[in-house]
């Protein structure tokens, strides 16, 4: 029932780099042939054709010059060979993305083709060639189980110590970034057309913003037919109150200057520290003493079963037996169950959305209405609430948060070395083999 506790650090620009990679299309060429053996799995010649277009529609938006065809085709061919072999373990690991998941991620790219639904995407795909919206849709889950695997890997092997955070936070920059309000202006560069490239007007935003603070100038200059360009002055705000991978950019900033671009889903963002003071107020956290009965389908209880169930517990509670007992005698949440049911204190992000929500809008001493999420149907109480100062905690957090960022793509270079030399590969055609 409870959300990942540790909040994953980039998470911002792998939507961005599905839909990207995932719109070209996707029909194999008539005469195919096995160019690679990557493990159990093998690379085609209509494979590498998708991934050498991709490169060169890419080249071409960033107006960068393009290598010789022999280095291309070898640099795709390691593309492709990196991805077979991550695939593959995925596989060993057993990850699997979740439909919702899968589902808000398609619905991006539905944006994209002014599609309001994923049936409307599958239809205008399937129509340009049968079978592109499943193969958008594959591709799609197999980029985000890749970022998931990268995550969990790379997050291993990210040692920080407690030391290493109270060195952090006794050194300027810990101070700087943990103790400190900014006042920030930001902008974000974006369009509704997927063949634009926006990277160039983005680097000459920022070279005026470094020159300038007048948001209202700059994005009327830099707005054109299909890029918008907007800002605003975000004033003083606690680190806290600021996305923390936006927080973890802004903590490394001097006064006046600005962050580098800022890829995300939605366009590429600048951030511009105009200033910086130290702040007095303490993270107030509100907590909920809260206990619950969980009744979970399986193969001997189906959905409708389940839901009787909670609906005969819920009534046997409204007519005053007691929540311990039943949480103790019914409750597949077995850890919580032999406590009664108690969760403890419950902060705010921790829990589902559906019971955070239920938990939040349940006053204290009655007892929520069954209710279901993705672990089955519940009931809770709230015994209790607090404000507690959580300063020290957050504060901490930040701090391995960007010590950890500060090691991420070392590790990530590093383990991707070890996946490459690890994997079983034989290239059958010569012409690619690196000299």
């Amino acid at each position: 029932m409870k959300n990942n506790p540790f909040k994953q650090f980039f998470q911002a620009s792998i939507l961005a780099v599905c839909i990207s990679s995932a719109l070209p299309t996707f029909a194999q060429t008539a005469a195919d042939e096995v160019i690679a053996v990557v493990d159990n799995s093998v690379i085609l010649r209509s494979d590498l054709a998708q991934v050498m277009a991709e490169t060169l529609h890419q080249l071409q938006q960033q107006k960068q010059a393009v290598p010789p065809q022999v280095l291309l085709e070898q640099q795709a061919l390691e593309k492709l060979i990196l991805r077979q072999a991550e695939l593959q373990q995925i596989k060993r690991y057993g990850i699997k993305v979740d439909e919702r998941t899968l589902n808000e991620t398609v619905l991006k790219v539905a944006q994209q083709f002014k599609a309001d639904s994923l049936e409307q995407l599958q239809q205008k795909l399937d129509a340009q060639a049968p079978g592109s919206y499943a193969a958008l849709r594959s591709r799609i889950a197999d980029d985000l189980a890749i970022n998931q695997l990268r995550q969990q890997q790379v997050m291993s092997r990210i040692k920080i110590s407690d030391q290493d955070v109270e060195n952090f936070l006794k050194s300027p920059q810990g101070q700087a970034a943990l103790g400190s309000q900014v006042h920030v202006i930001h902008m974000r560069i974006a369009t509704t057309d997927k063949n634009i490239a926006i990277e160039s007007v983005a680097q000459q935003v920022k070279n005026a913003l470094q020159n300038s603070n007048d948001i209202a100038t700059i994005s009327k200059k830099y707005t054109g037919q299909n890029i918008k360009v907007e800002g605003a002055d975000m004033g003083f705000r606690n680190l806290a109150e600021i996305p923390a991978e936006l927080a973890g950019r802004v903590a490394s900033l001097q006064t006046g200057q600005t962050s580098e671009l800022i890829p995300a889903r939605d366009g590429i963002h600048l951030l511009k520290l105009l200033e910086r003071k130290t702040s007095e107020q303490k993270a107030l956290v509100p907590q909920y003493q809260t206990r619950h009965i969980l009744i979970q389908p399986s193969e001997v209880v189906s959905r409708d079963n389940a839901k009787q169930m909670i609906e005969n517990i819920y009534n046997r509670l409204k007519a005053g037996e007691d929540f311990a007992v039943l949480a103790a005698t019914f409750s597949n949440d077995t850890g919580s169950a032999r406590d009664g049911g108690s969760l403890g204190w419950v902060n705010p992000g921790v829990m589902v959305p559906e019971f955070e929500d239920k938990m939040k809008n349940t006053p204290v001493g009655q007892i929520s209405e069954p209710f279901q999420t993705q672990f089955g149907w519940h009931i809770l109480q709230v015994t209790d609430t607090r404000q507690q100062d959580m300063t020290k905690e957050y504060q901490e957090r930040m701090a391995r948060q960007i010590l950890g960022e500060r090691q991420f793509d070392s590790e990530l270079d590093s383990w991707l070395r070890e996946v490459r030399a690890n994997a079983y590969v034989e290239i059958k055609d010569p012409s690619l083999n690196k000299k």
